[in-house]
């Protein structure tokens, strides 16, 4: 399966955006196995970030996880202040809190104007930008969290399968 639509301007990236090796992922803030992926995600954007564009797209599983789609919008809202990243990473880092309030919090932390940040949880662009991100993953031909894809084809392995590929390839 390929990526559909490829990377864009609508994407949060990490990274190097002119990089020819583009990684994305399909993910649900609330998911285990994406929890258990973000730090070797990390390491792949620390070590190897010139070199490699990653993409975050979201795709919360809200039949199974009552918080994802909120947390979605949280890093969604945080992006209309400039913190996507920084609340995609605190979110992920505290997968444990992940009530309303919760999300108060890591916006208070991250600095952010929280009355703001409270309203752009709610705007239709916010909610559009989730399922837009979400039909491409259907469009993908992804069926669960995470799913990543490199260069544009679905990749069958996890993310320490992924690293290794990175770090056999890019030396």
């Amino acid at each position: 399966m390929s990526l559909h639509p490829e990377i864009n301007k609508k994407d949060h990236i990490k990274g190097d955006s002119n990089a020819n090796l583009e990684i994305v992922e399909f993910g649900d803030f609330q998911c285990g196995h994406c929890g258990a992926a973000h730090p070797v995600v990390e390491k792949i954007t620390k070590e190897f970030g010139g070199q490699v564009k990653f993409v975050f797209r979201n795709f919360p599983l809200s039949e199974m996880h009552a918080h994802a789609l909120d947390a979605a919008r949280a890093a969604e809202a945080a992006a209309i202040q400039g913190k996507y990243w920084e609340m995609h990473n605190s979110i992920f880092e505290n997968q444990e809190y992940l009530q309303s309030n919760d999300f108060i919090v890591h916006a208070e932390k991250l600095g952010l104007d929280i009355e703001k940040f409270k309203d752009d949880m709610q705007l239709t662009s916010v909610a559009e930008k989730i399922d837009n991100d979400f039909e491409s993953g259907i469009r993908s031909g992804v069926n669960g969290t995470p799913s990543f894809f490199v260069n544009g084809n679905k990749f069958d392995g996890d993310a320490s399968n992924l690293l290794e590929l990175i770090q056999n390839n890019i030396q």
